[in-house]
């Protein structure tokens, strides 16, 4: 089950009693304070890991609880430190304070981590409590309480190419075809109930990562259909491959188009101004020759031809998204080399 987004308690481990104790051996008189410091609890953290794809493993534990700390003993003994707890997330995971809104941490590696609940120290021994004027000292320091954070996590996937289109365009037969992710392909509409990622292998040891997201609709941003709840997981692609259907039972294409686009706005400017290849599909079906030509004119811009069912252009559309994918991160690069050389003066 696809899970990207879920609501946890995290709670640090409290940190340990310090001790009152005071030495008692044969033959040492006035042995004074010897009364060792508590353990500090433990912490929790979230880490990034690659064996985990969604947020599933957490959606019926929401409660996180690092372990305290042991209580110091006599003989300056310090007690044991509380383990860590560890969650384990996707990459592409933002870690939210849930009653602040700041973002603590996005987790876009594998291998980061960051600290959402710290451990409480343990408190010290009446070792520490010795003065002229007090050579035994009863008191020591209760361990301090463990961090309590409630957080919101939330998951972006991680792909380079986003696939948009509305029901039965034929995302998922694309999917099928380029890599080997197996969405489920079915004539009716909503096949797709969840974000699927595929690996596209090119000539060479090239390769990117592909993101199939369930069909939008007009009203999608006002919760009609699927409603907009997976476009967070095109907002990190680098571009979008806007599949039509040429030759759709109802409806014209030019106007589906204009409708999907007009939702990526109204749900964010930044996925409106994400870089897009116009892909017509399904050409291999009667009338669709005429009908991408009056297509490519309506929206005025260069469209390309595909058909998921018999393969007709799609090497050369994946050829085509690799040539985009690294143009633009050559653009981004230049920007961040411009931007760090006015900096600099």
């Amino acid at each position: 089950m696809f899970i990207d987004e879920v609501d946890i308690t995290v709670n640090g481990g409290d940190g340990g009693r310090g001790c009152v104790s005071f030495r008692r051996e044969k033959f040492v008189p006035l042995g004074g304070p010897d009364g060792g410091d508590g353990g500090d609890g433990g912490s929790v953290y979230c880490r990034a890991d690659n064996s985990v794809n969604t947020l599933y493993h957490m959606a019926g534990k929401h409660h996180w609880k690092a372990d305290r700390g042991g209580h110091g003993e006599g003989k300056k003994c310090h007690g044991r430190n509380g383990r860590d707890v560890v969650i384990r997330v996707p990459p592409g995971t933002i870690i939210r304070d849930a009653d602040h809104g700041t973002v603590l941490k996005d987790l876009i590696q594998p291998g980061e981590e960051v600290c959402v609940a710290q451990g409480g120290r343990g408190g010290r021994g009446n070792v520490h409590f010795t003065t002229p004027s007090s050579q035994a000292p009863r008191k020591a320091d209760p361990g301090e309480t463990g961090q309590v954070r409630r957080l919101h996590l939330e998951l972006k996937l991680i792909a380079d190419v986003g696939l948009i289109g509305q029901p039965n365009a034929g995302k998922s037969t694309l999917l099928r075809r380029v890599s080997a992710a197996r969405p489920k392909v079915a004539a009716y509409p909503f096949t797709t109930l969840e974000p699927v990622l595929g690996i596209v292998e090119l000539p060479g040891g090239r390769r990117f990562v592909l993101a199939d997201i369930p069909g939008l609709i007009e009203g999608a941003h006002r919760g009609k259909g699927l409603g907009d709840a997976f476009l967070r997981h095109v907002e990190r692609t680098r571009l979008l491959v806007h599949l039509v259907d040429i030759a759709p039972l109802y409806g014209d294409p030019a106007e589906r188009f204009g409708a999907l686009n007009k939702e990526l706005a109204l749900h964010s400017q930044v996925l409106a101004e994400k870089p897009q290849v116009v892909v017509a599909n399904k050409m291999d079906l009667t009338g669709s020759r005429e009908n991408l030509q009056r297509f490519s004119e309506e929206i005025d811009q260069e469209v390309m031809p595909i058909s998921g069912a018999t393969g007709e252009g799609i090497g050369a559309l994946m050829e085509q998204l690799w040539r985009e994918i690294h143009q633009e991160e050559a653009t981004r690069t230049h920007h961040r080399r411009k931007a760090a050389g006015r900096l600099e003066k």
